[in-house]
């Protein structure tokens, strides 16, 4: 196993104690609300501060891209307009995925825990500490949970495709646009499911839970280790066209070779966005 990966399984690890044992009092929980529909609790900068403290006395030059804290860029000043795909080793962090099932108890949401090198990513770590269930990958060596080898399903057909989706909740003036595509996969798909995690949709697609999955609105860390899994376990993602930059443009499409081809032509023909 890659050294780097292994360091990156010790603070999901870590964090992921942290939030199990917050999960047994949320009761007495802190959340504070960073805009409609998306909360921060101290769980996930407790999370956060772990992670990143473990992975700098690991590298300390490495740079970090995180949730809650944002952008620590080493050596460079803030203000130079660098650029994270641009770094030598930038760690892309999400220590809590999936907060808002967290407050309420819902046993979904997961650490995740990327590092993109000059930007690529490499090594790709999802954690979900209420199954303890280890997503890891590492460009060339192929998609694991729990040590055992994973890849996408093989289902070919559309119409028996379990597809996840996220809705857009930070951004409701994108819910038109949205539903109208959510009514297009929902009369051709097997089945549309939104847990409400977009790191573990994106590890169930690797490991052939879902066929498909889209969603809008995500961002780097949403979506960065996962789309390691995806590929490294013989799957597709994209944008919403199918092309390569959806790190940063915040649409997301996943899927098994076929079911992905299938989704990006019904993306393709769904109604243009109104206004």
């Amino acid at each position: 196993m890659h050294p780097m990966l292994n360091v990156a399984i010790r603070a999901a690890r870590r964090a992921g104690r942290i939030i199990n044992r917050a999960s047994l009092d949320l009761e007495t929980l802190a959340v504070a609300r960073k805009q409609r529909n998306d909360f921060v609790t101290e769980v996930d900068h407790a999370s956060e501060k772990a992670i990143i403290e473990t992975l700098l006395t690991a590298y300390p030059d490495h740079s970090i891209l995180a949730e809650e804290s944002g952008h620590l860029m080493k050596g460079v000043p803030a203000a130079a307009g660098h650029k994270v795909e641009e770094a030598e080793h930038v760690w892309i962090i999400d220590p809590l995925d999936g907060t808002t099932n967290f407050i309420h108890g819902l046993p979904q949401y997961a650490v995740s825990i990327a590092l993109m090198q000059r930007g690529v990513v490499t090594q790709g770590v999802i954690y979900d500490p209420t199954r303890d269930e280890l997503f890891t990958a590492s460009r060339g060596s192929g998609a694991f949970l729990n040590d055992r080898r994973i890849r996408v399903s093989k289902r070919q057909r559309f119409d028996e495709a379990l597809i996840g989706t996220g809705f857009p909740y930070r951004k409701i003036d994108q819910l038109d646009e949205y539903l109208a595509i959510f009514r297009g996969m929902t009369e051709r798909a097997g089945g549309i499911r939104r847990p409400g995690a977009a790191a573990l949709d994106l590890a169930y697609v690797a490991c052939g839970r879902f066929d498909g999955f889209f969603e809008m609105g995500l961002m780097p860390w949403d979506v960065a280790a996962g789309s390691l899994m995806i590929t490294e376990a013989g799957g597709l993602i994209g944008n919403f066209t199918g092309e390569a930059d959806y790190l940063f443009t915040e649409r997301v499409v996943a899927g098994t070779p076929k079911i992905f081809v299938a989704m990006i032509s019904l993306l393709r023909d769904a109604p243009p966005a109104q206004g």
